[in-house]
């Protein structure tokens, strides 16, 4: 009608963990489970968060990494003891 009623647009951020709901950091290690990266490092690169695999150089954005249905990251944090 007159705009009274519009609903709020929600802005939704995915949060920034593995599957497990490990919390993910600049500097951890972790194991892609897409787009072939293997071991990768959390990076912080000019547009943001990124995975550096460890195996072939290649950088993905975290955002091409999050799983729609769970809003959580597409890889497992390797922890090390």
């Amino acid at each position: 009608m007159f705009g009274f009623f519009k609903k709020k647009k929600e802005t939704h951020t995915p949060i920034l963990a593995d599957l497990n709901n490990e919390p993910l950091q600049e500097g951890d290690i972790v194991e892609s489970l897409r787009y072939d990266l293997g071991k990768c490092r959390v990076i912080a690169t000019e547009k943001g968060l990124a995975y550096e695999s460890m195996e072939n150089g290649k950088e993905v954005g975290w955002h091409l990494m999050v799983d729609a249905s769970t809003d959580l990251q597409k890889v497992k944090k390797i922890t090390q003891h």
